[in-house]
């Protein structure tokens, strides 16, 4: 797989072992239940989909989500806010998350790392 910079890449990695492990830490806090542990399994899917995604490269795949990222914090916010009682470590991730948000979207090693054409997406694959 071509990267642009590697060090961009090892930070998207970072990012999706933060929202692996986020399902999983939610998954604790939440109490162990049947529907909860199948919520977490497809929360950890699409964490890994999207690492996947963020792996290649491939541009303006960092908007996406960051756009994810932020969407999550902002449809919790309210609720985390008037709570904050019992949700402050939910208010805390979100901020973590907004982070993750900023540094896809602004930090030039990671904005380099995203500049691999869709066109060539096969070339992608084989090198």
């Amino acid at each position: 797989m071509k990267t642009n910079n590697a060090q961009g890449r090892t930070i998207c990695i970072g990012i999706t072992a933060y929202m692996v492990a986020k399902a999983f830490i939610n998954l604790f806090i939440g109490g162990f239940s049947f529907s909860g542990l199948v919520g977490t399994l497809f929360t950890v899917a699409f964490a890994v989909v999207i690492g996947v995604l963020m792996f290649t490269g491939l541009q303006y795949v960092n908007f996406g989500v960051a756009g994810y990222l932020a969407l999550g914090f902002m449809t919790h916010l309210p609720n985390n806010i008037m709570h904050i009682g019992s949700n402050w470590f939910y208010l805390l991730e979100g901020f973590v998350d907004v982070g993750c948000a900023v540094i896809l979207l602004i930090l030039p090693v990671v904005r380099e790392h995203f500049t691999n054409k869709w066109s060539e997406l096969s070339d992608l694959l084989k090198s």
